[in-house]
């Protein structure tokens, strides 16, 4: 998929036909949102007046907002009414951020692997240097735990395992904000496997597993070139991954 490939929609027909109808209004919405420069906290329409203003049903728009509010897009307050979600971050950085991002739009979600080989690769390069004897143990752990996960093919447990892991590095990077942009960064990927995915890995448990393994072992050696060579390289399997699994969806279902 070439970097500038645009929307699900975009390539070989109209595949769009084939997505849930819950999921395109949630696309949509979002890009309700982001027209109108919506903030956290600011209220939207009721969920009769999105319907309307979508061209949806009710039933469908209510399951778009279920999962906008799912993946912490949209907070619903009973009684009150439907609401941009805070990014919960202390200091409330990335919200804007997040009011943006368009996750079932490849350009964008190709921009953020960028992103994130940018930050993980120099996250682990830190990590290789600076960590203390307790921060590897933690992280090399992770990595074991993925790679078992990975071969019992439990995605849940990849998932948790996965997660720890980078959340690891990025501790040991001793950066806080490096730290945080790792978590956000994993936070606006979630969006996408959510809508495009509906929560599935888009590529190999066990490729992914086994590069864990790797990353944490150049870590421990104190090699940092190495330990971001192969970050960057982890990322740029989930990102050919990723991009095989919209093709592979898109052929298939034209």
């Amino acid at each position: 998929m070439a970097a500038g490939a645009g929307k699900l929609g975009d390539e070989r027909g109209d595949p769009d036909r084939y997505r849930p109808g819950y999921e395109l209004v949630a696309e949509q919405l979002l890009a309700y949102m982001a027209e109108h420069e919506l903030r956290p906290g600011d209220r939207l329409p009721t969920e009769k007046g999105l319907a309307e203003i979508l061209g949806a049903t009710r039933n469908v728009t209510r399951e778009a907002v279920k999962v906008l509010a799912a993946i912490g897009r949209l907070s619903v307050r009973k009684g009150a009414g439907i609401f941009v979600a805070s990014s919960g971050a202390p200091t409330g950085l990335t919200d804007e951020g997040l009011g943006y991002f368009q996750p079932t739009d490849l350009q964008q979600v190709v921009m953020l692997l960028d992103y994130r080989q940018l930050i993980e690769g120099e996250t682990a390069r830190r990590a290789a240097t600076l960590a203390t004897p307790i921060q590897v143990r933690s992280l090399r752990g992770h990595a074991e735990q993925s790679a078992v996960a990975a071969g019992q093919a439990d995605a849940k447990g990849f998932a948790d395992a996965d997660a720890l892991f980078h959340d690891a590095v990025g501790a040991a990077a001793q950066n806080v904000f490096l730290q945080a942009a790792v978590t956000n960064i994993r936070r606006f990927a979630m969006q996408s496997d959510v809508l495009l995915f509906h929560g599935e890995a888009p590529g190999s448990l066990e490729v992914a597993g086994a590069q864990h393994i790797g990353i944490a072992d150049a870590i421990a050696d104190g090699d940092s070139e190495t330990a971001a060579k192969l970050m960057i390289a982890h990322v740029e399997t989930t990102r050919d991954q990723f991009e095989r699994r919209i093709r592979d969806r898109l052929v298939t279902r034209t």
